[in-house]
């Protein structure tokens, strides 16, 4: 990563360097130009061509050079497009090399291994080799011979690429190729050493024809084997190159590919940039129109920027440091572009001024034309004033010259203003400009008044003038033409100067354009994020002030709760009072149930003993079957009769014992059925109070019922007084409505009459006005009473609302109840029938009784039978006695009455035995009645346990309801006396009233609107607050289980560790009290004592485990009913959640510091006690062995050993018996110390569970009220859905009285346009009172109502239209009676009067019907202000809908937050469960290993055990031996090995309850760790749950508010409507009384109607006609909306495409950018690729290089060893062959010494020796030493002795100092054992440094297994050359010399060759003077 990042970072600051480097040098050219313009504009003022040649280069020169930069971005495109291709042709390249490299470097290593492997082979034989001829040497010569070093073999597989990063799929699978190759071959390695180990040791006994025969044959293996590995090598090389090649192939299409798709890409890239380009140039041309709709477009489109916004933040970073150079280039830019239209505004200027300059010279050339024909005239009179003339127009024109020469260089100037650096010179320029110009005004006024002058003078000169004059005059015109003609040029110039300028310009306005399209979205999003902000802002605010609110209601309840706990406390009295009743039944249960248990148990004891009686009765009947046999035989045999006798006294005693029995039977048989009849008693007292407790229960429902339906009596009475009010409210209302429209009606007409007559009414209009100001006042009292109404009326919704809920509750726990009660009654049906099988049970245990009581009669019956059989045989003994012959007739009958007595006794028996199986079937019967009975009886006990729980739940939720009840009633009661007191001050004050309620809705309206910005903002500031104290609770749950989690881990190590640390404790005392019994016991029965008691204390062990484990059980079920009842321990969570964080905090760091260390030390004592415990075992081992070997020299020995060495020992074992005992002290002291660590333990452990219950507790109650939660939100949106669609049937209701009003105003204009007609006067104030007509929209509910209005409305209009028929006759009618009156006369004075009369009467009722149609206008009037009104409140409607919009919105918003963060929290949570899951399997691993430590402690236990019994049973053995007791050893040996065989078995048993109770303690685990999985879900679901309440709160209160408003409409607009109704009839009866008269009238008038018809015809078409064009412009009417609708459709679809659009440009630049995201990167990967192979091939080479260098090295060496080889080889060939027949002279010579040495016993062994030696068979020896046998001696060849091989011990000679020792004693011969055992042998000397092996090599243990002889010697020499004392002369013994002698049967324990098992003792210097005893003692306390 480091080094792809370096490359990006150096990539990136070469590309900007370029960049930088490209614009400074274009930045210096350009400011260097126009520097060299400026200079040579100052210098080069005469010329103007030169000026223009100038320019025209330096223009060429930056064309040039343009031309020459756009060729430079070409070539450098070129040169990066060739740099990518070289890069993937590089990168492919590096990857064939690579391969290549890895290939030959494998091939090496493969190489290399064989060449090692062949050297090592060669170096094993040379050692070989050496190692014979070094024996044969020393053999021949005498002399020790130079020893060769071993080489020890280096067998390295080294990988060869260790730092390569590359992961190929084929070199992996190569590779695995090579490491099984590599184990192949050290298999065949060390198949082959121990080949040559085999042939080594066949070397030494065998013959050389067959090592050299072996030799050769294993060679060929190897030959073999090699070619077998060469081969299987070529063709793994050869797979290597096939799947190389195939990798080469694959890599060439993939980049093939990728080259393609690249191609592609960029062609793509291109065509997208051009449709950029296009777009950027369209876009320039867009209107003011569509940047508007763009803007919409824009707006819609935010919402789906938001998963823009991820990749634009990763482009942000980028765009701000383009921003930052971007910003100060447009600063740069603005400065340019406001000089630019400085300059444009000075060209300007500059062109009029050169325009006037030139329209000057044209004047000036006329005006000297004119004066040339003076001139001529006047040559010689202006011969002296010309000259001077001359002179002055030269300098004007030179200065003219000079300025147009400066203009031109401005102008150059002009041309370069975009360079950023010369701004100030361009101002500098301007002023010179400015005041040039002012310069050049003031010298053209100098030169006109010179001119005029010049017209004065040439007049008086003209005469005066010459032709030399005219000759300068045409000099000066040609000079002037000239300049001209650089003007022009000059101007020209000036023009191609301003077109560069404006292209210029152009780029610059697009690059412009291109930062202020970026600037413009920067600028969109920030704005985007600071509404987000201050939404936030203000959702935090609003959230503040509900918390605040909340803290105020937690006040209330908190006083509430005070109250509640003092009901709470008397409840708890009763409760306690049903406590001790429940406790009392439950005693009773329980000694029934005792009662039950020892009946069961008579019943068990009662079939018991009827089964013996039965047994005994079969036994006496044959019993009674022989004795009849014998009878008879008696009958015969008079001589048997002592045999009856005996016989019979048997009997009489089995009658006595059957008499006991069934008196023990009765007795049972009456404790039973006193048992049962207490029961039946006990039974009925539990019914009764079952009973009761029933009565109880249903007497507290009924009171709780009575309590309901009070309150809810109270709740329906303040409901129908609050309905009261609520009408009364009503009425009021309406009368308010209906004076105000009376007030409006008197004003309107007073105006009317004010406009008729203003000096009259002016009085009246100042009172008018006074009143209007009370009114006014009164008003406002009014709003501020109509306010505080609502507030009260809000109060008591919310009082209400909360009522319900808690009805809910309430009826919830009355459906609980009932279903408890079903319960009950369930319970007590089960009962009754439980008792009725219980009265069967008792009747049928009746009749038993009786069954039993006829027994014992006939049981009596039989005692007295067999009393008198008894009789009868003493009476038959009597007589036997007193005479024989008499007896015969006796005695048959006698046996007769036997014989009856018999089949009788038969009978009996077989009816008992029927009766007895009737007893077993019923006495079964009854244990199955009693196992159910006390099963009902546990599961009556659990029901009315959960009942009495539910009951007190009951009880407190009642207790907690009917308070708030209470509460609420009192609140209702308050507000009501509110609204009276209010209601009656509203009725004091109606009886004034004013005109502005429309005013004071508007004003409401507009509150209504402030208060709802106010509430957004406290909304704001609550959500802020909610969403702090939800990140504390989440921390304090997290703190909690952090908590919980510590304490468990704790309570489990600690209880896991004490445990194992108790039992191992218990086990040492027991084990260290045996012990000590036995060390201090003398005798055999002690021992046995000690074990039995070993015995019955496992016994007792294996009871405590089978009790703990029971516990344990016991403890899971109380465990688990705990986490039930834990619903209560809510409440005191948060007052200890303070101290909880804190003792957080200090456990982690305790357990942080002290869990490693707690598991260190247990491991550390584990393994302290298990040395401790080796240790032990090892010295009781050897103290057997010392034991061992006394009892056997004392008994084949000498005479002088065995006292010392007992007295020796004895002592010692009285020092380990206190050694002992001082430990046993230690022991109990630690296991105290365990002990009160094990309670300290158990009662945190305590703790933390009761905190585990609460948690569990709190899980249960929180997911009950999620749900509900869950539920409620389900029911809000059904009913906002329910609204909505109510909100669309208004707008649809609104529609269609819009309509009808449309058509009322139609009808009305008609209706005034008729009215017109007949009066103008009428008409006009109809006009004038008639109101605007206001097409307004507002929702109606009215749709039946506006139907009826619309019928009667057309009703109306039909009578209008009558009536103004008949008006227009009569109007006709009058107008031609007036016609008759002015053309009658006097005569028709009478007919007038009555026409007069006529006339008043028509007028009057004409009078009447302008009344009636201004009432109808008075009406019209109100209708339209209530359709102000209307549509007042829809557009209010429509704002809150607005509002509830982005209400939704921003909700939806932080829904998608929330789950943004939420899915978070789960992937951290799963990473934590993770971590846990790890924990937790190393947790297990290492109980695993304490598990396996014990049961290493357990076995070296035994061991130790086992050792000490053998130290026992060894010293017990000395004992008897001392005392002569040989015969009880053995048995006590027999009873031992029983006794450990029991131990044995004990022990395995208590293992398995020992892993039983760890299975157990990995239970409780797992539980634990679903506890966890619990709580994290208990903490999800607390999330979700505070969210959701969150979100039903904020639903719940626009849901409120939306009703609230809704309500109020509806009574509005129901009110409304009455009051049109009341009008409409009042107005429809005045029209039926206006009809009745018009009708009488008609009657008069029908002869003028008549005549009237025709017109009236006339009329009815024109009204027909009129109706036509109604419809007509209704139809045009509906077209128009027709084609208004079509259009809004068009211009729907248009944004829509325009938006398409839109989004499909922003999905290309997605594209666009996601594809250079993504070639950026491939980009860098290759790099960092391209760079990883560079070194890897750098490092491939530098380790084939060395590995080469190895390889010459190695087969140099190998040249070398097989020189050596062959030449030990030819060495050894010819030593054989010298030294075949040929024996060691000194070995000879020291067996023949020792033979003499050795004592008598031992010496054949030692001519056996010397026989096998010469080569003599074992026949002849046995045959010569048999001859010789009783004078042989032994010889001692334990001392020479050694090892099997790996102990060689050295022939140490004597030294001549000492005296002979063989002949001493034991101690000494031990001794001098010891000091010969102690000697060191060196080993053989190693070759070099570089050819040893490394410790953990695998070739080490090779050579040592099977040492051959020559390493012995090797030794050997080695020993006697280091030694000074050694004699020099002694040779080593020779190979053939075995080391190990048979062990006789009679031979010494000692000097038995020591075996590998036994330990051997450390070596000890010992002085030549120290005694042998001395030296023995110190070993031994050693």
């Amino acid at each position: 990563m480091a080094s792809w990042l370096g490359g990006l970072g150096s990539g990136l600051g070469q590309s900007l360097g370029q960049v930088g480097g490209s614009l400074s040098s274009l930045t210096g050219q350009l400011s260097s130009f126009t520097k060299d313009i400026l200079l040579e504009g100052a210098e080069e003022v005469g010329d103007a061509a030169t000026e223009l040649h100038v320019s025209n280069s330096r223009l060429r020169e930056i064309e040039s050079i343009n031309a020459a930069l756009k060729s430079e971005n070409e070539r450098l495109k070129k040169i990066c497009s060739d740099l990518e291709e070289k890069h993937e042709a590089a990168e492919l390249q590096v990857k064939q090399l690579s391969i290549e490299y890895r290939n030959q470097l494998q091939q090496k290593e493969v190489e290399i291994s064989h060449l090692k492997a062949r050297q090592n082979a060669l170096q094993e034989q040379l050692q070989k080799v050496q190692t014979a001829a070094q024996s044969s040497q020393s053999a021949a010569a005498l002399q020790p011979a130079a020893t060769s070093a071993s080489f020890v073999p280096v067998v390295r597989h080294s990988s060869g690429f260790e730092g390569d990063d590359m992961d190929f799929g084929d070199l992996i699978w190569s590779q695995q190729e090579i490491n099984r190759l590599s184990n192949q071959v050290s298999r065949l390695e060390s198949e082959v050493d121990h080949w040559k180990q085999i042939a080594q040791s066949s070397k030494v006994q065998g013959t050389n024809v067959a090592e050299q025969s072996e030799i050769c044959k294993l060679q060929n293996i190897i030959k073999e084997l090699k070619q077998n590995l060469s081969q299987e090598i070529d063709d793994h090389q050869h797979e290597l190159s096939v799947l190389q090649d195939a990798h080469r192939q694959k890599l060439i299409e993939i980049t093939r590919r990728h080259r393609e798709e690249l191609s592609e890409y960029e062609e793509r890239i291109e065509e997208l940039e051009n449709q950029l380009q296009q777009d950027g140039v369209s876009t320039d041309v867009v209107d003011e129109s569509k940047t508007s709709e763009q803007k919409k477009s824009a707006q819609n489109l935010e919402g789906g920027k938001a998963e823009d916004l991820q990749i634009i933040k990763d482009l942000e970073d980028e765009i701000r440091r383009l921003n930052q150079k971007l910003s100060s280039a447009k600063e740069e830019n603005k400065i340019l572009l406001k000089d630019q239209e400085l300059l444009k505004v000075e060209k300007i200027q500059i062109t009029q001024e050169c325009e006037s300059l030139k329209s000057n010279f044209s004047m000036l050339q006329s005006s000297v034309t004119e004066q040339d024909a003076f001139l001529k005239e006047q040559k010689f009179q202006s011969k002296m004033m010309l000259p001077e003339n001359v002179v002055r127009l030269q300098q004007a024109l030179l200065e003219a010259e000079k300025e147009i020469a400066r203009l031109s260089s401005l102008n150059q100037a002009d041309s370069l203003t975009h360079t950023g650096k010369d701004i100030q010179a361009f101002t500098q320029d301007l002023q010179v400009l400015k005041e040039e110009n002012i310069k050049l005004k003031k010298e053209k006024e100098g030169l006109e008044k010179e001119l005029l002058h010049a017209q004065h003078e040439n007049k008086n000169i003209l005469s005066t003038n010459s032709e030399d004059q005219i000759s300068d005059l045409n000099q000066l015109r040609q000079d002037l033409e000239r300049k001209e003609h650089e003007l022009n040029e000059s101007i020209a110039e000036r023009e191609t100067l301003v077109a560069a300028l404006e292209e210029l310009d152009k780029q610059n306005q697009e690059a412009t354009q291109h930062v202020i399209t970026l600037k413009e979205k920067l600028s969109k999003q920030r704005i985007q994020a600071d509404s987000i902000t201050k939404q936030l802002q203000i959702d935090i605010d609003f959230e503040r002030k509900k918390a605040a609110k909340l803290e105020m209601e937690k006040m209330e309840t908190i006083k509430e709760l005070d109250s509640q706990k003092e009901k709470l406390s008397q409840c708890s009295y009763a409760l306690n009072d049903l406590h001790i009743s429940k406790q009392q039944l439950q005693n009773t249960i329980k000694d029934l149930q005792e009662q039950l248990k020892k009946s069961q148990d008579c019943n068990l004891n009662n079939k018991k003993e009827i089964k013996e009686l039965q047994q005994r009765l079969k036994e006496r009947e044959e019993e009674l079957s022989v004795s009849s046999s014998k009878l008879t035989e008696k009958s015969n045999q008079e001589s048997n009769y002592s045999c009856q006798d005996l016989i019979l006294k048997e009997r009489e005693v089995e009658i006595a014992k059957l008499q006991n029995n069934i008196l023990e039977n009765k007795q049972r048989n009456e404790d039973l059925e006193k048992s049962l009849s207490d029961l039946k008693i006990e039974n009925g007292k539990l019914v009764t109070a079952f009973e009761e407790i029933k009565q109880e229960l249903n007497d507290a429902i009924s009171e709780k019922n009575k309590i309901y339906l009070e309150k809810d009596t109270v709740v329906e009475a303040l409901k129908m007084e609050k309905k009261h009010l609520e009408t009364e409210l009503n009425q009021t209302e309406k009368r308010l409505f209906e004076q105000a429209q009376k007030y409006e009606q008197t004003i309107q007409e007073l105006s009317n009459a004010r406009s008729m007559d203003t000096s009259a009414l002016q009085l009246e209009h100042e009172r008018l006005v006074k009143l209007n100001q009370e009114k006014d006042f009164k008003i406002a009292e009014f709003k501020r009473n109509m306010e505080q109404m609502e507030i009260d009326h809000q109060e008591t919704k919310e009082m209400l609302t909360t009522s319900l809920g808690g009805q809910k509750q309430l009826t919830e726990l009355i459906k609980e109840k009932e279903e408890f009660i079903e319960k009950f009654k369930n319970q007590a049906l089960q009962v009754k029938q439980e008792l009725e099988e219980y009265k069967k049970a008792s009747k049928k245990q009746d009749v038993l009784k009786q069954n039993l009581e006829e027994k014992d009669k006939s049981l009596a019956i039989m005692k007295e039978e067999n009393n008198h059989l008894k009789e009868e045989i003493e009476r038959l003994k009597d007589q036997q006695s007193r005479s024989t012959p008499m007896v015969e007739p006796k005695t048959l009958d006698i046996i007769i009455e036997l014989e009856s007595e018999v089949t009788q006794l038969k009978v009996i028996k077989n009816n008992l035995e029927e009766e007895i199986e009737v007893h077993k079937k019923t006495i079964e019967d009854q244990n199955q009645k009693t196992v159910q009975l006390q099963q009902s009886l546990q599961e009556q006990r659990k029901q009315i346990d959960e009942s009495k729980v539910q009951c007190e739940q009951m009880n407190v939720t009642h207790e907690r309801l009917s308070l708030e009840k209470d509460e609420e009633i009192k609140n209702l009661q308050k507000t009501i006396e509110q609204i009276k007191t209010q209601l009656h001050k509203e009725r004091q004050v109606i009886q004034t009233d004013s005109s502005d309620l429309f005013q004071v809705t508007k004003v409401q309206t507009l509150n209504g609107e402030n208060g709802n910005e106010k509430h957004d903002l406290s909304k704001a500031e609550i959500e802020r607050l909610v969403k702090g104290i939800k990140e504390r609770e989440m921390e304090i749950k997290l703190l909690n289980e952090k908590n919980v989690s510590l304490s468990q881990q704790i309570d489990q190590l600690s209880k896991d560790e004490v445990g194992k640390l108790t039992r191992i404790i218990q086990e040492k005392d027991l084990e260290i009290q045996a012990l000590n019994a036995r060390v201090s016991s003398a005798s055999y029965r002690q021992d046995v004592l000690c074990l039995q008691q070993q015995l019955q204390a496992y016994v007792m062990e294996r009871e405590q485990v089978l009790a703990v484990l029971s516990e344990k059980t016991r403890e899971n079920s109380q465990l688990k009913t705990e986490y039930h009842k834990i619903m209560d321990m809510v409440a005191a969570k948060e007052a200890a959640l303070v101290r909880l964080q804190e003792e957080n905090q200090k456990l982690s760091n305790r357990f942080e510091n002290s869990s490693q260390d707690m598991f260190r030390e247990t491991i550390q004592n584990l393994s302290r006690i298990i040395r401790e415990k080796d240790i032990e075992i090892d010295a009781l081992s050897q103290k057997c062995q010392t034991l061992l070997t006394v009892l056997q020299t004392s008994s084949t020995g000498t005479d002088s050993g065995p006292g010392g060495v007992n007295s020796n020992q004895f002592e010692e074992l009285l020092q380990e018996r206190d050694k002992l005992k001082q430990q046993v002290k230690k022991m109990e002291e630690w296991k105290q110390q365990v002990i009160t660590t094990v309670q300290n333990m158990q009662h945190e452990s305590a703790h933390l569970q009761e905190e585990l219950h609460k948690l569990q507790a709190q899980i249960s109650v929180e997911s009950d009220s999620n749900s509900k939660l869950q539920v409620d939100y389900n029911g809000l949106i059904q009913s906002y859905e329910q609204n909505e669609k109510k909100l669309k049937s208004f707008s649809q209701e609104l529609a269609q009285v819009q309509h009808t009003i449309g058509q009322l105003h139609n009808t009305k204009d008609l209706l005034l346009g008729k009215l017109d007609l007949v009066t103008p006067s009428v008409a006009m104030a109809s006009i004038i009172s008639q109101p605007p007509v206001i097409q307004s929209s507002g929702p109606e509910v009215l749709s039946d109502e506006t139907k009826l209005l619309q019928k009667e409305l057309e009703q109306l209009k039909k009578k209008l239209q009558e009536k103004d028929s008949t008006i227009r006759t009569l109007q006709e009618n009058n107008q031609r009676l007036s016609d008759s009156v002015a053309a009658a006369s006097e005569l028709e004075r009478k007919g007038q009067e009555g026409t007069d009369s006529e006339m008043r009467q028509i007028k009057e009722k004409h009078d009447v019907l302008q009344k009636s149609l201004r009432e109808k206008d008075i009406l019209i009037k109100s209708k339209s202000d209530q359709l102000l009104s209307v549509s007042e409140n829809l557009s209010n409607k429509e704002n809150e809908n607005e509002l509830l919009k982005q209400a939704v919105t921003n909700l939806k918003e932080r829904n998608l937050i929330l789950e943004m963060d939420i899915r978070k929290l789960k992937e951290e949570n799963e990473k934590i469960v993770a971590s846990c899951r790890e924990k937790e399997t190393e947790f297990r691993a290492l109980q695993e290993t304490n598990m396996q430590f014990s049961m290493m402690l357990k076995e070296k236990e035994f061991e130790s055990h086992s050792m000490k019994e053998k130290a026992l049973t060894f010293e017990k053995l000395l004992k008897e031996k001392e005392q002569g007791k040989t015969g009880e050893l053995n048995q006590l040996l027999n009873e031992v090995k029983s006794m450990q065989e029991k131990a044995v078995t004990f022990q395995q048993e208590r293992d398995q309850v020992m892993v039983a109770l760890k299975q157990k303690q990995m239970e409780s685990s797992a539980l634990q760790s679903e506890i966890q999985h619990l709580r994290e879900k208990e903490q999800r679901l607390n999330q979700e749950l505070e969210r959701l309440r969150n979100h039903l709160l904020e639903m719940e209160d626009s849901y409120t508010r939306e009703a609230l408003a809704a309500e109020d409409r509806e009574a509005k607009l129901r009110r409304k409507v009455s009051v049109l109704e009341e009008k409409l009839v009042s107005s429809s009866t005045a029209v039926e009384n206006a009809s009745h008269q018009a009708s009488l009238q008609v009657e008069s008038l029908q002869e003028q109607l008549n005549l009237v018809s025709k017109q009236r015809d006339e009329t009815v078409l024109q009204l027909t006609i009129s109706q036509d064009q109604v419809k007509q412009y209704a139809l045009s009417l509906a077209n128009l909306q027709m084609v208004l609708e079509q259009f809004q459709q068009e211009e729907k679809a248009m944004y829509s495409a325009e938006l398409e659009k839109h989004q499909k440009q922003t999905a290309e630049w997605k594209k666009k950018a996601e594809n250079l995201e993504e070639k950026v990167v491939s980009l860098q990967e290759s790099l960092g690729e391209a760079n990883a192979a560079l070194d890897a091939a750098s490092r491939l080479t530098e380790q084939l290089d060395v590995k080469e260098e190895q390889i010459e090295e190695l087969k140099k060496e190998g040249e070398i060893r097989k020189e050596m080889l062959e030449d030990v080889q030819n060495k050894l060939m010819n030593l054989i062959n010298s030294t075949e027949g040929k024996v060691d002279k000194l070995l000879m010579r020291n067996l023949f010494v020792g033979h003499f040495h050795t004592p008598k016993n031992k010496r054949p062994e030692v001519l056996r020796l010397m026989g096998s030696i010469l080569g003599i068979k074992k026949e002849e020896l046995d045959q010569l030493l048999s001859e010789e046998q009783r004078g042989v001696t032994r010889w001692v060849t334990g001392w020479l002795g050694g090892g099997t091989g790996s102990k060689s011990v050295p022939n140490t000679p004597l030294r001549p100092t000492h005296q002979n020792v063989f002949n001493s004693s034991f101690s000494e011969l031990f001794v001098k054992f010891l000091e010969t055992e102690s000697c060191p042998s060196l080993p053989p000397p190693k070759l070099s440094v570089h050819d040893m092996k490394p410790l953990g090599a695998a070739g080490t243990g090779k050579a040592g297994s099977v040492p051959s002889n020559s390493q012995i010697q090797d030794s050997a020499v080695s020993g006697i050359s280091r030694r000074p004392d050694a004699n020099p002369f002694l040779a080593p013994r020779s190979a053939a010399v075995p080391l190990i002698t048979p062990a006789t049967s009679s031979g010494h324990l000692l000097m038995k060759p020591i075996s590998d098992a036994l330990p051997t003792f450390t070596p000890l210097p010992v002085s030549p003077d120290a005694s042998a005893g001395a030296v023995l003692k110190d070993l031994l306390k050693q």
